[in-house]
């Protein structure tokens, strides 16, 4: 007998999305997410606790961000319910429709993808930025997108967020708390609107963000799907007609098994292909997987270049994280294809200062109304312009589990072989650009050295690792995400994306569990 009819591991945009649908078709469902249930008072950007995961320690570390490092790759990846809706910079935008005329199972092209995207649009709640609410980022990009003959390039890029469309810059203390409007969304879940805070990637303090936790997961639940916080998957093992789990419980210290008929890995493009490594080539549970299994890896193309202008008030730790994007995706520039967007991170000082000038013992005293005048005003970058962007790379990396440096005899350690040359083209493209940008409104701007010199990337929206494919011999999943040669053992997330998408790749996500759950029975 099962516990479950379906365990889904993982909260992201791909597991959210499948614990939903299928709960709505009357199955008993259980979420595994390894990370925390965050409260607005929780959040790190509020309580200044609790940054990072590590994924050597999770019982005693167990944050917001959790970021890996595999030497000329790194990956930023969310810990939370919710996934990487937590962590990212709210732009919900379909890939581009030729995108899927190569390198993808026959059943997946834009046609077939079109109707839920628009479901997905639906249930994140997206929109653009109101033009009354342009930030000087998005100004600028404007502006610079004009100067070099591209201004129909420009776009505001469609995002995950409630904006209130009365709140404008000139109102006192705009990006105070109370300037937020409550609303209710579809789910019955009371939310507030957006006030400019910048605090998008670190927590949305009035829930203007529509993050997983808030639509998605929310209907889960009131259909009777449960989600388990801090628990950790760590091997799925056939057994009878279904799957055992040996999950770690992460905040009680202890190992629990549960059973389903059904599994839905959805732990991310890391997350996900690590653990089937980890069942195939160290557990020994999963054989048969394909021997594709870690290949076919991206990066999506992330890229950032920073930019210093004179006279400009920018202020990039106000407003929504990413506002607008110049579309060079058609590969007009050299063959190079990418999608240059502005960039925006939390005021980390502004918020410890906005923190103590809260605290009940300061409140209503003359130290606590400095400290709150103080946040107002910190903001040591505001003339500073983050160009941000992703680029359409090929697939160069392979996840695979190697020797540790101190301990050779043991082979499990997760690696990551990433070729730069995959990614340079589309990569050096968008750097270029940043440059040609900057130049053409005055600024200045140096590609940074760890690209320029060691050929090294961060990225937020790692793609592939399980690949999907129309058979075992050059991908690891289907097009509906069930693994090839274990029945009722799907994986639904950034994992199973075969190519780059040029772009941000969350929507996309989210339409492919879409059309997943609604092919299975």
């Amino acid at each position: 007998m099962s516990d479950f009819d379906t365990i889904v591991i993982g909260s992201g945009f791909g597991g959210a999305v499948m614990a939903c649908r299928l709960a709505q078709k009357g199955a008993r469902v259980l979420v595994l997410e390894r990370g925390r249930r965050w409260a607005v008072k929780d959040y790190p950007s509020v309580s200044q606790r609790n940054w990072l995961w590590d994924e050597s320690e999770p019982e005693q570390q167990n944050g917001w961000l959790d970021f890996r490092y595999f030497g000329d790759m790194s990956v930023a990846l969310g810990a939370g319910v919710g996934g990487g809706s937590l962590i990212y910079a709210n732009v919900s935008i379909d890939a581009k429709p030729e995108v899927f005329n190569g390198g993808w199972p026959e059943a997946i092209r834009y046609a077939a993808l079109q109707p839920h995207y628009q479901t997905v649009a639906k249930m994140m709640v997206v929109q653009p930025l109101p033009d009354n609410q342009l930030t000087a980022r998005t100004r600028l990009m404007r502006e610079a997108a004009e100067k070099i003959g591209a201004g129909e390039r420009f776009k505001l890029v469609p995002q995950a967020v409630a904006f209130n469309p009365d709140w404008h810059y000139g109102l006192d203390n705009p990006h105070d708390l109370s300037q937020s409007r409550p609303w209710v969304n579809d789910q019955g879940v009371t939310q507030g609107t957006c006030i400019h805070c910048g605090n998008c990637d670190i927590g949305c303090p009035t829930q203007a963000k529509n993050t997983l936790d808030l639509n998605y997961l929310a209907l889960a639940e009131q259909l009777g799907a449960e989600v388990r916080a801090l628990h950790q998957v760590r091997c799925i093992t056939p057994d009878g007609c279904g799957y055992s789990l040996q999950v770690r419980d992460l905040d009680k210290g202890r190992d629990v098994t549960l059973r389903a008929e059904r599994v839905v890995v959805s732990a991310g493009s890391v997350g996900s292909t690590e653990l089937l490594l980890r069942c195939r080539d160290q557990h020994k549970t999963l054989p048969k997987l394909s021997r594709y299994l870690g290949r076919g890896w991206t990066s999506n193309g992330d890229f950032l270049t920073a930019a210093w202008y004179d006279e400009r008030e920018l202020s990039p730790t106000r407003g929504p994280t990413i506002s607008s994007a110049i579309d060079f995706l058609d590969g007009s520039e050299a063959g190079a294809r990418f999608f240059v967007e502005d960039g925006g991170f939390p005021d980390l000082l502004g918020n410890l200062l906005e923190k103590g000038g809260r605290h009940y013992r300061l409140r209503n005293t003359r130290l606590a109304r400095a400290l709150m005048a103080g946040a107002q005003r910190t903001d040591p970058a505001r003339r500073m312009m983050p160009w941000f962007g992703q680029a359409a790379d090929e697939p160069g990396g392979r996840f695979h589990l190697g020797r540790r440096w101190l301990m050779p005899w043991r082979k499990d350690k997760l690696k990551l072989s990433w070729d730069y040359r995959k990614a340079e083209l589309a990569v050096q493209g968008l750097a270029d650009m940043h440059l040609k940008l900057t130049r053409a409104t005055g600024g200045e701007a140096i590609t940074p050295a760890t690209w320029k010199w060691f050929r090294n990337l961060v990225t937020p929206h790692p793609l592939g690792g399980c690949n999907m494919a129309d058979d075992a011999r050059s991908g690891v999943v289907d097009d509906r995400g069930e693994v090839f040669g274990y029945p009722n053992l799907f994986v639904m997330d950034g994992a199973v994306v075969p190519t780059s998408l040029g772009l941000n790749p969350s929507k996309t996500i989210a339409a492919l569990a879409e059309h997943a759950a609604e092919r299975i029975a």
